[in-house]
């Protein structure tokens, strides 16, 4: 009997595990259904396309292990259907004395992850990047970066002949049932032996819709971004990041130069008003309301008002967006920089008001879900991908027991 497999989001998650599927259980029937009219409409094509190197992450955690395993399966896949790509590196940059404690601890955790990662003084970081200010650097030769929505294409076309990609249906419901689920869109309804949610910004929606009581909602954070302008993007070779504040829950302002060869300089991290909202004018009552009168919102503005404050000031300011990029590049003028995309992030929070750090993957049943993915998991995609059917393939097995 054939094993009927949905895929609920046809971004990057969605379309690697179809991928997956079709190459471990190549009998299985797999569609992946979605809202939108194109794939990776949302996070996977409203993003920098870094390929991250993994240097950052909890060593053990599974942002940590995926990262660099998916790293190498990324540039190896893209190699194979000949999507550009770039193996630019990255100097993470101390600016101040009290950086470089942090700087050296930022070390010791990237070689615990198998991270390629030197200190370079003054005038090492200088001859790799002359027009950054800094005391020292890691220089991080691994990191690169892609466009995203090729690859998500790309996966989109292997997927035809091996199963089907229904777009403009979005999900209403999913009905679980004895050993398998129902799902019913805007338009249709049929019946899947297991159902692998990666819905992004609406993951703990999908997740209500089908009867799992998950204890995370998902709250929008806006990522606006700015681009220097052609005059001044050769200040940047390559990716110019700042030391990671541990105490932050973001990583502040930095610079990419993309495959496009644009460099562009962000993100912010200011709450959306609505789960697809990329400009301030973009507001959705639902959205809005249902943000504001969850007490972990409030939670969490008590930890991080000062910063909120400060993130809307600079999306709302030019010349504070300035200011926050002259820290590592103080030769930009108020001409050389100019507004960009945006991307919203599907920023995860349990009870408490905290923001979940790692991926979150949840199995219900019939139903797995992906509630949580935030960066680098476009890079990990394809690894993420292996440990989802992992989860599946067990989902199976119980129910056929």
């Amino acid at each position: 009997m054939t094993t009927r497999i949905t895929i609920v989001g046809a971004g990057i998650i969605g379309l690697a595990t179809a991928r997956a599927i079709n190459r471990r259980l190549p009998e299985a029937a797999v569609t992946v259904v979605d809202k939108a009219s194109t794939v990776a409409a949302h996070q996977s094509g409203h993003n920098s396309g870094v390929l991250h190197s993994g240097i950052y992450y909890t060593p053990g955690s599974m942002r940590a292990r995926t990262c660099r395993e998916g790293l190498q399966l990324m540039e190896a896949y893209c190699d194979e259907n000949q999507i550009p790509w770039k193996r630019c590196g990255k100097v993470i940059v101390a600016t101040r004395e009290d950086e470089l404690k942090r700087l050296d601890a930022l070390r010791s955790r990237g070689l615990e992850n198998g991270v390629d990662c030197t200190k370079i003084d003054r005038q090492a970081l200088g001859d790799i990047e002359p027009h950054v200010n800094g005391l020292a650097g890691l220089h991080v030769p691994s990191t690169g970066v892609v466009d995203y929505v090729s690859v998500c294409q790309t996966l989109a076309r292997e997927l035809n002949g091996h199963g089907k990609l229904l777009l403009n249906q979005g999900v209403r419901r999913i009905e679980r049932r004895s050993g398998h689920a129902r799902i019913i869109t805007d338009g249709a309804q049929w019946d899947s032996d297991l159902v692998i949610s990666c819905c992004g910004l609406h993951a703990d929606r999908v997740a209500r819709a089908s009867g799992t009581r998950s204890g995370i909602r998902i709250l929008p954070f806006r990522g606006e971004y700015w681009k220097l302008r052609p005059t001044a993007a050769p200040m940047v070779r390559g990716l110019v990041y700042p030391v990671p504040d541990p105490a932050m829950p973001f990583l502040g302002v930095h610079f990419t130069r993309t495959i496009h060869d644009d460099v562009e300089a962000g993100p912010s991290a200011v709450p959306a008003l609505s789960r697809e909202g990329y400009r301030w004018g973009d507001i959705n009552l639902f959205d809005a309301m249902e943000s504001a009168c969850a007490l972990r919102t409030w939670k969490l503005a008590a930890r991080w008002w000062k910063n909120g404050l400060g993130e809307i000031h600079r999306s709302l300011s030019s010349t504070q967006a300035l200011q926050s990029m002259r820290h590592l590049l103080p030769e930009l003028g108020a001409g050389d920089i100019e507004r960009s995309v945006s991307g919203v992030r599907a920023q995860a929070v349990d009870r408490d008001g905290r923001l979940i750090d790692d991926f979150l993957i949840e199995a219900d049943g019939p139903v797995i879900h992906v509630l949580n993915a935030p960066s680098p998991a476009a890079t990990a995609s394809l690894a993420i991908a292996e440990q989802i059917v992992d989860r599946g393939l067990v989902q199976l097995e119980s129910r056929e027991d």
